[in-house]
Formats: structure tokens, C-alpha cells, sequence
């Protein structure tokens, strides 16, 4: 670390904290329109402590929620268009199938979402994917478009393309201070700098920042078990068709959903994970004590048990990751109710990777004072009225 009297010294348009996959896709739109950009990160870039690590995430065009499975289409794009600059390919098609109760609110949202597509029973699921079993009463939904983004290679691509543009990355620069005014002032372990705006994507780590400065988010980080589990029968992945993705919606048996992705991470393993997990402190996450309780592991092995019946019961591998949630689920994409030259983007609650191109776009768009790509509503901060008496 620098001594203070050596400490870098520097003014930007614009400084982005934290080189997730939201604060990379911000800082890459901002740079994409010319604006010298600063992204700042705590670790030492590529790391595995935050949101944005790994090898998959799921993306899909169907979502319940209106205002998500409007921004789909030029997400897709989007990733398209990194494709293209980063010369890397960064999704597979695999199809998604969405499981549920018939005429539960949820899934009905989610075959609006696809234009009232077909609704296969039990049997007809069968036929497209042998590997699924559906309970009586419920059905189950496809999404023809979805598939795998590889997200270890879309991060490093998008932090790629920005360096390629002229953007500038510090990492293992963790902030110390934030400095609100005209020209906000950041000072790192590295560094001081300003810029006349700044967006802090700074994920489970966004709170103790934003309290910094006044504001009291609901934003709660998660430690989520992310589990592996064998195939009874291996299957060659490498030829034809992988198995689809898929997610639950209203099951009984998994009350926060549960969600699974294609054996392509490890040879003949199936991501089978719950979309919920334990509060935790980031600093701690990696702290559980050995052999601690995780029922989260058993109601995932009945799941496989009634619906997978092609993959063994125990996990074959653990690891762990960082979810942010809100209390609704939302994400948070808005200015600073007192500081407009601040933007502050968090709470993707586990399913913000897939439209993090978007999320980019919008923050770059609200840090320029540009007209919204999309409804900002759903996102406002506005919507937690506690939060407004504590920072006014």
C-alpha cells in the first residue's frame, strides 16, 4: 500500500465502485460513451468473494414480474453485442423449463411473460426431458431461449472491453472514505480520486458504504450452499443436447424456489441450488463452522428425490456465494435521496447476473441525467418510506 504522501491522485468523469458484473457492465457503458471512468475494487481482481463469481448463471426471458421480462430482449441483445467485442463466446442455449402448481399466480405471470406458450403436463414433459418428474397437479412451462451465460468469462470479457475503451481498474483498493459534493471524493488504501459522479455497485459491502453517507438501506446479505449432484448415468455432455435449465415456482416443497443448471461446470454434476440462504456478515461468510447445521441441504435432497430421480441424494460438491436481497426482491437503481451526483445500485437478491448489461446501462443512464432505457419505478428507493425519514 502506498504511504499517503505517494497515494495516486486523480479526476475522473465518472468512478464506479465495485468490478462485479454490475459495476463492470456501468463502467463499460459509461466508457462506451467517452467518459474517462475509474473502477475501483477491495480485492484482487478475479476473486470469488462476491456475487459474480463462478462458471454459470441461468439466463431466460421468462419472469413473473412485468418489468424484468420487458428489459429481457435487450439484455440478450446486449450480451450479443459483448460477444461480438470480446471475440468470446459467453452463453450456451440449453431452454429452461419452469415447474409449478397449474394456475398458480407466479407461473401464470411467467406464461404471460411468454406469450401464453403451451403448458405441458407430466407426460409431455416426459417426452421433451426424461430426466423430470412432475407431482400430480402440476406443470410445467418452456422457455425456448434460455441457457447458460458462462460467468467467470462474461465478467473478465466485460472488464476487457472496458480497458479496451480507455477505462481504468484498481483493484485491491478497498474505500476508506466517500466524500459527497460537486466534485465527490473517494479515498481508497491506493488512492484518492474524484469525479462528478460517482455509482457504487459494491454488492453485499453496498450498505456500510451507503450508511456512510446517511442512508440506511433494507439490504440484507444471504450465504448460499451451492450444490453439485452426481448423475446416476453419465451422460456425454459434449455431443447433442445438454438437459435444460430450470426453476420451481410455488412449489410447496421449495418455498423459496429452487433452481438447476446443465452438468457443464463439472463432468456429470447437476447445479442444484435453493434460492435462499443464511444471513451472514461478507466479511464472515466463508466462517461456518465445520459440520454446521444446513437444512437447506435437506430439503434440496428431497427435491432430487421426488423430482430429479436421475441424480444421486447428497451433494457431491459445496460451495458457497453471496446474495444481497431486498425485502420485495427488487433491485435498487436510483440516485442518492440527498447527494443526486450519487447512484446506487444493490440488492440483486440472486437473480441479477443475467440482466446485468441492462442494470449497466440504466445506472450509466442516471449518472449522465439521461432519459431511462426502462420504467425506473420498480427500482426507486422510494418504495422503502423508512429509509427517507432516517436520510432527510
Amino acid at each position: 500500500m502506498a504511504a499517503p504522501s505517494q497515494a495516486r491522485k486523480a479526476v475522473y468523469d465518472a468512478i464506479v465502485i465495485g468490478a462485479g458484473i454490475q459495476g463492470s457492465f456501468t463502467a463499460y457503458h459509461l466508457a462506451q460513451r467517452h467518459r474517462n471512468t475509474l473502477l475501483l475494487e477491495q480485492f484482487i481482481l478475479p476473486h470469488s468473494r462476491g456475487s459474480s463469481h463462478g462458471q454459470s448463471r441461468i439466463i431466460r426471458s421468462v419472469y413473473p414480474q412485468e418489468h424484468y421480462s420487458r428489459m429481457m430482449p435487450d439484455c440478450f441483445r446486449l450480451w450479443q453485442r459483448l460477444e461480438a467485442e470480446a471475440g468470446a463466446r459467453l452463453y450456451r442455449q440449453t431452454g429452461l423449463v419452469v415447474l409449478g402448481p397449474a394456475g398458480d399466480p407466479e407461473l401464470e405471470g411467467c406464461r404471460r411473460s411468454l406469450g401464453d406458450g403451451p403448458v405441458l403436463d407430466a407426460a409431455a414433459l416426459a417426452r421433451h426431458f426424461p430426466g423430470f418428474r412432475l407431482q400430480a397437479g402440476e406443470v410445467a412451462l418452456l422457455d425456448s431461449t434460455a441457457g447458460v451465460l458462462f460467468a467467470d468469462r462474461a465478467l473478465r470479457a466485460v472488464q476487457e472491453v472496458f480497458r479496451r475503451h480507455g477505462g481504468t481498474v484498481r483493484d485491491g483498493e478497498k474505500v476508506l472514505r466517500i466524500e459527497p459534493g460537486a466534485m465527490v471524493t473517494v479515498t481508497t488504501m491506493g488512492g484518492v480520486y474524484q469525479a462528478p459522479r460517482l455509482i457504487i455497485t459494491a454488492g453485499a459491502w453496498t450498505g456500510p458504504l451507503v450508511e456512510s453517507l446517511g442512508l440506511r438501506l433494507p439490504l440484507q446479505p444471504l450465504r448460499i450452499d451451492v450444490c453439485y449432484w452426481r448423475e446416476k448415468e453419465l451422460k456425454n455432455t459434449n455431443k447433442g443436447r445438454v438437459s435444460p435449465c430450470f426453476l420451481t415456482r410455488g412449489l410447496s416443497q421449495a418455498p423459496h424456489g429452487i433452481y438447476g443448471l446443465p452438468a457443464l461446470e463439472y463432468p456429470g454434476m447437476v447445479k442444484v441450488c435453493q434460492h435462499h440462504g443464511s444471513p451472514t456478515d461478507p466479511e464472515k461468510r466463508d466462517q461456518a463452522p465445520p459440520g454446521a447445521d444446513r437444512p437447506d441441504i435437506g430439503l434440496l435432497s428431497s427435491f432430487i428425490s421426488s423430482y430429479l430421480p436421475g441424480l444421486e441424494t447428497e451433494p457431491a460438491v459445496m460451495e458457497t456465494c453471496l446474495y444481497t436481497n431486498t425485502p420485495d426482491g427488487d433491485f435498487i437503481l436510483d440516485r442518492h435521496p440527498k447527494f443526486s451526483n450519487i447512484i446506487i445500485g444493490a440488492g440483486f437478491s440472486g437473480h441479477g447476473f443475467k440482466l446485468a448489461p441492462m442494470v449497466g446501462k440504466l445506472l450509466c443512464e442516471l449518472s449522465l441525467g439521461e432519459e431511462p432505457s426502462h420504467n425506473m419505478a420498480p427500482f426507486a428507493i422510494t418504495r422503502f418510506p423508512a429509509v427517507l425519514q432516517a436520510v432527510l
